[in-house]
């Protein structure tokens, strides 16, 4: 006689950068029961320091799985992140669409990210992003979030066949202190995360950009011990 077979594991495709935001989101997506199935993006981005800090991140919180997909977004430019002759900015972070946006990112990682979510049989796609600490970035909004949840019932099998495709933001709405304080909770090593957008070769912060002066200011904020390694 056959013994009933095990549930189905709740599975979750978990977009992850190596940044802060992104591993507090796989710490969450882990303490709701998922197991995480992460995804990169390897996009032409000035370093590789955040992809190796990605898959630091994946291993110490326990990710089923970790992959590296590559689309080379440095053949359009258009970004500080992706064009080398675009300088990022050190001044402070200013109001307005920054140059360290690149054009569609966020769409099309979710994109590919529901296109594995299909073949695993996920119903679930967690997402870092933030609308309050956000760099002005379009697609780091709700609407933005609402609007692709909706493409995913349209543009899929799984949602043809009636199934909910959910695309999860859980910082959506939290400060930068509140998404350490949250991670930290959870156990999320910090120290093993790169948010810089041009650190060195060792991969040492640069403290000037708008993502380390976000990050320096979210743990002082916070109150809680910033392990960033700064270059200067």
């Amino acid at each position: 006689m056959n013994t009933p077979s095990a549930a189905a594991p709740r599975r979750a495709v978990v977009l992850l950068s190596g940044g802060l935001d992104s591993a507090t989101t796989l710490a969450i997506a882990r303490a709701a029961g998922y197991d995480g199935y992460c995804l990169s993006l390897d996009y032409g981005q000035r370093h590789r320091v955040e992809l190796e800090a990605a898959g630091r991140v994946a291993r110490a919180l326990g990710a089923k799985e970790h992959r590296v997909a590559r689309l080379d977004l440095a053949a359009f430019g258009g970004s500080a992140l992706t064009d080398l002759d675009i300088a990022v900015p050190t001044g402070g972070v200013a109001s307005g669409i920054p140059v360290t946006y690149v054009p569609a990112r966020n769409t099309i990682m979710l994109s590919l990210a529901l296109a594995w979510a299909e073949v695993l049989a996920s119903r679930d796609i967690f997402i870092g992003v933030n609308a309050v600490d956000y760099s002005g970035y379009p697609d780091c909004r709700p609407e933005f979030i609402a609007a692709f949840e909706r493409l995913a019932q349209l543009a899929t099998k799984a949602g043809a066949e009636g199934h909910r495709m959910r695309i999860h933001a859980p910082l959506i709405d939290l400060s930068k202190a509140e998404i350490i304080r949250k991670g930290s909770a959870l156990g999320v090593d910090y120290g093993i995360t790169v948010s810089c957008y041009q650190p060195d070769r060792q991969g040492r912060a640069c403290g000037r950009c708008d993502s380390c002066r976000l990050r320096r200011e979210g743990f002082m904020t916070a109150g809680v011990d910033d392990p960033t390694p700064y270059a200067a």
